[in-house]
């Protein structure tokens, strides 16, 4: 199981902040990742990447950044040199478990088409036995798109055919969401037909520079999927070497983190983000959550709640602490 980090806010932050400050950094989740589902292989060393947009998009592209190596995070001097030295107001971060794909850095996490960066916590099951229908599916370009041979990658292959116009300047965040949605139908529909009944670990993150969607998710109605949480506030400070904490000031949200571990010991910074559900932080930080309401749905996982006009599912325990908390972060600005 990879680890998996993001980052969306008003202002740049300093890369080391998120990657290598914090004790329990994406960096130190690679060799000590405490929530992960797959036990058979505790380390994650089979590579990483980080992508992250220019802090001025007037002087860049609009397209990401993204650096990878096969090397394990936690002992790439590069990294940490850069982590010192780049700021970014949007960032994704991934250290890698290979599942699926040989360890090269065509196989490393994120992958960018364009403005559209992309990365992938999980399995997608049995994914030779469906491989075959979703080439088939892609249009010629995006087939020929795809360098490495990762379930991750030709998800998000999958993912752009669903986009009007992948090579798009500008995305609607709700464009983002329907194609997401209808990745995972469509991956659900072929596991179908392929009598698959192991389920599928989609922790998908995807991002154009302005908008962002990942969902946490698992094919069964039963079984959790690999953990994913969020935190946000004001700005994300250290009060000692290695220990951080969201400071939340006058209600303002003006960062966003998302992560497969939560970064700091403080619990009460962080969210789950329920089973089957989708987040959304939009281009003005506003953040939704949504359960994906499929043959896999069901109420058992938390308890619903409004969220100005949007319906959330926040599980239990603490669920109404938590409600009252993912109001206060959901609020229009």
């Amino acid at each position: 199981m990879c680890r998996l980090l993001l980052y969306k806010g008003k202002q740049p932050i300093l890369l080391a902040h998120l990657l290598t400050n914090p004790a329990h950094s994406i960096i130190n989740q690679a060799f000590d990742s405490r929530l992960r589902l797959d036990h058979r292989r505790p380390l994650n060393g089979d590579g990483f990447g980080v992508g992250w947009y220019d802090s001025d998009p007037d002087e860049g592209s609009g397209t990401p950044c993204i650096f990878t190596s096969v090397t394990p995070a936690w002992s790439n001097s590069n990294l940490v040199r850069l982590a010192e030295r780049i700021k970014s107001p949007l960032l994704f971060a991934h250290v890698r478990a290979s599942t699926s794909g040989a360890v090269t850095e065509a196989n490393c996490h994120p992958w960018n088409y364009g403005r559209i960066m992309w990365m992938h916590n999980g399995g997608i099951a049995q994914f030779d036995k469906i491989k075959r229908k979703l080439l088939s599916a892609l249009p010629e370009e995006l087939f020929l798109f795809v360098q490495g041979n990762t379930d991750s990658e030709w998800a998000f292959a999958l993912f752009l055919s669903f986009l009007s116009n992948p090579k798009a300047e500008k995305f609607d965040h709700q464009e983002l969401k329907d194609a997401m949605l209808k990745t995972i139908a469509q991956l659900n529909e072929w596991a179908e037909e392929a009598n698959i009944t192991e389920p599928s670990l989609l922790n998908f993150a995807v991002t154009d520079g302005e908008s962002v969607v990942c969902v946490r998710y698992i094919s069964s109605k039963t079984e959790e999927a690999a953990s994913l949480y969020f935190s946000s506030g004001t700005r994300f400070e250290s009060y000692r070497p290695g220990h951080y904490r969201m400071v939340k000031a006058d209600r303002r949200e003006d960062m966003v983190v998302v992560a497969s571990e939560p970064l700091t010991f403080e619990k009460a910074d962080w969210l789950t983000i329920p089973t089957n559900n989708i987040l959304v932080i939009t281009p003005k930080l506003n953040v939704l959550l949504h359960p994906v309401k499929d043959k896999f749905y069901t109420d058992e996982r938390g308890v619903e709640v409004k969220v100005g006009e949007e319906v959330a599912r926040i599980p239990e325990p603490r669920a109404q602490m938590m409600a009252h908390r993912a109001h206060l972060t959901c609020m229009g600005h």
